[in-house]
C-alpha cells in the first residue's frame, strides 16, 4: 500500500433532507476524525446530480477504517436508509501531491 486507503460512502439524499444530511454527516466526520488512523475527510455533493452526496475519508489503512466504522455506527445509523449499497474501501495505489 502506497498511501493507506480511501473510504467513499455515497448517499442518495432528497432535497428535502439535504440540511439534515449535512448536519448528520458532519457529526459522522467528527466521530471519524477522533479515531486512530484518520487522515482527512470531506462531505461532497454531485454538481451533476444534486441528490447524490458522498462522505469521503482517508485512512492509514483498512483496519483503522473498519474499527472507526464500529465507533461511528450510532452516528451513521440515521443515514443508512440513504446510503447506496456498494463497496466503500479503496486501497491507494498511486497519488500525486
Amino acid at each position: 500500500m502506497l498511501n493507506g486507503m480511501l473510504a467513499l460512502i455515497r448517499y442518495s439524499v432528497p432535497d428535502t433532507r439535504a440540511d439534515e444530511f449535512v448536519e448528520k454527516a458532519r457529526s459522522i466526520l467528527d466521530t471519524l476524525a477522533a479515531q486512530t488512523g484518520y487522515l482527512s475527510g470531506h462531505i461532497g455533493r454531485s454538481v451533476d446530480e444534486p441528490d447524490l452526496w458522498a462522505l469521503v475519508s482517508q485512512w492509514e489503512g483498512a483496519g483503522f477504517y473498519r474499527r472507526a466504522l464500529s465507533a461511528a455506527r450510532m452516528e451513521m445509523y440515521p443515514l443508512m436508509t440513504l446510503m447506496i449499497n456498494e463497496p466503500s474501501a479503496f486501497e491507494v495505489l498511486a497519488s500525486n501531491p
